[in-house]
């Protein structure tokens, strides 16, 4: 099932993905996704593998290898109850599938098993995942400028996300974030970025572990008037993340982005009154030199 929900948001959403599906990275990962696959339905390269059917037809899967392509579809229909963008089921079905290749190379050949693991480490070392290029109102801090911009306005709450962009969790995130930057941002309501993977004092002072064991990447906190006042996922006695799905919905719950949202409108009335009352005020002490010019 959880394949199928995978298959049917790939396909709603693929005016949208096609362009990244498309980038070097994701066809080099379906490549080799798929590679056991190719070689042992290849007509020509399977007739040399080995095989344990009793037919001795080495060109179909063994039921050994067929229980062990049913084990991957389980795990990824576990995983994939927790994907919240496409990109996260693709990339969980990408994931597993390599595992499964390797597994599978190993035991039909131990030279092509140390091959096609020596490519996968390669692979990981050398490509990245593209990183998200869409629109977004999200203001990326530094080390320099992270405190200064939460302290210059205590009017305005900053939600602000400590990511890393080695983290396959923040980098499927970082859409959800973009989308909701482009729905709630304002002069009273603002969304911020810092990489806590490249500026680790930040995530020393505002205690957010950059370690893949600790699972508190992405974490979003809530700011107002500089002082933290809600933060997701909470964290433990033992440091480690608690579970929190980062859905759309989940974070407008949480963090009452609409109520927010509100009192950041008022806020915008507020500055746009101020600049109307400054302008007339220049107008009005204009006006008697203009008629003073004209007495003279």
């Amino acid at each position: 099932m959880a394949l199928l929900t995978a298959l049917f948001a790939f396909l709603y959403h693929l005016p949208q993905v096609y362009k990244w599906l498309l980038k070097p990275y994701y066809l080099a990962s379906i490549f080799m996704s798929v590679a056991f696959l190719a070689i042992r339905k290849t007509p020509g390269i399977c007739d040399y593998l080995a095989t344990q059917r009793e037919d001795g037809n080495s060109c179909d899967f063994d039921w050994r290898e067929v229980e062990i392509l049913m084990f991957l579809s389980a795990i990824v229909m576990m995983k994939n109850r927790r994907a919240i963008t496409v990109e996260q089921h693709v990339g969980n079905i990408i994931l597993f599938s390599k595992v499964a290749n390797v597994i599978l190379f190993f035991r039909l050949d131990i030279r092509l098993g140390l091959l096609y693991l020596t490519l996968c480490i390669v692979f990981l070392m050398t490509c990245k995942p593209p990183l998200y290029m869409g629109p977004e109102y999200i203001k990326y801090f530094s080390d320099k400028t992270i405190d200064d911009e939460l302290d210059r306005d205590s009017r305005v709450t900053w939600i602000v996300e400590f990511f890393a962009n080695w983290s396959p969790e923040c980098q499927s995130f970082a859409s959800v974030y973009a989308d909701l930057s482009l729905k709630y941002n304002c002069a009273g309501l603002k969304f911020g970025k810092v990489d806590i993977g490249r500026y680790g004092e930040v995530s020393k002072k505002y205690k957010v572990s950059a370690s893949p064991l600790s699972k508190q990447l992405p974490s979003l906190v809530l700011f107002q008037g500089g002082k933290e006042v809600l933060r997701r996922p909470q964290v433990d006695k033992k440091g480690r993340a608690v579970s929190w799905s980062f859905t759309e919905e989940n974070i407008i719950r949480e963090f009452n982005l609409n109520e927010l949202y509100q009192k950041s409108k008022k806020l915008n009335k507020t500055k746009g009154d101020k600049e109307d009352e400054s302008e007339q005020q220049g107008a009005n002490a204009e006006a008697p030199e203009t008629e003073s010019k004209k007495d003279k």
